[in-house]
């Protein structure tokens, strides 16, 4: 069984994003890039089922510029067999992502494509939902428990207001919410290993995309910053400042 996981280069987590200052886009100039999240968690449940014996194989995608090279290497280092780059300067929206993994899976022939749920920068939360139309595959999305066995698979996934488990056939398109697995950190001997793992390159053109924006970004603004608190003497001037001032009652 063959499994192909999407991971993305977005901006670290743990930095502050700032806008540009003529509002066409956030500022990632010298600014630390990692894996998305939730695609770090694909990549890791993806390993999983390869060392429980279900998997034989895991390849890594990416879809962007080359820095994104980075990104597969660190997915290798997880435990990834391989790895595929779409190399493109757009800016890929998930549409397009989607159209290529259809390419790619036309091509692989795998049986699930395990996905982060959304990615970091956008949240989009569209691309793994869109392959799955495109494929014409079953899908189960924001999946907290996995198992996989006789051409099925049983998903436990997130709902509002408790947990619901589907069983679908494979292939199948599966996306990742955090409780489903922590992953692991990547040893330096394994980082070592996935430079010598096979890194195959290919352009948009070689699979037959056309990835041309179909929206278009008109403006980028930061978040209005929040008034400072006050504090109120009784609940009296609590409700009369929400009935007049805040106008929430």
């Amino acid at each position: 069984m063959k499994i192909l996981v999407p991971v993305k280069r977005v901006v670290d987590y743990n930095v502050k994003v700032r806008v540009k200052s003529d509002g066409t886009g956030v500022d990632i100039a010298n600014v630390k890039m990692s894996m998305n999240p939730f695609d770090e968690i694909a990549v890791e449940e993806a390993v999983r089922l390869k060392e429980a014996g279900v998997a034989t194989e895991v390849v890594a995608v990416s879809c962007g510029v080359g820095a994104c090279q980075e990104t597969l290497r660190t997915a290798m280092a997880i435990g990834a067999d391989r790895g595929i780059l779409v190399e493109t300067d757009v800016d890929l929206q998930p549409l397009a992502v989607a159209k290529l993994l259809k390419a790619l899976c036309d091509k692989e022939q795998p049986q699930i494509v395990i996905c982060g749920k959304q990615a970091i920068d956008d949240d989009a939360n569209q691309t793994g939902q869109m392959l799955s139309a495109l494929m014409g595959w079953p899908q189960a999305t924001f999946a907290s428990k996995v198992a996989v066995g006789s051409g099925k698979a049983t998903v436990t996934r997130e709902i509002d207001g408790g947990l619901e488990t589907l069983e679908i056939s494979l292939p199948a398109v599966i996306t990742t919410d955090l409780r489903l697995n922590e992953p692991r950190y990547a040893t330096l001997p394994n980082i070592m290993k996935a430079k010598k793992k096979p890194l195959e390159t290919l352009k948009p053109a070689d699979l037959g995309v056309d990835v041309t924006p179909r929206l278009t970004t008109l403006k980028v603004v930061e978040p209005a910053k929040r008034s400072a608190g006050v504090m109120v003497a009784d609940v009296a001037q609590l409700v009369e400042k929400l009935k007049n001032e805040a106008k929430v009652l």
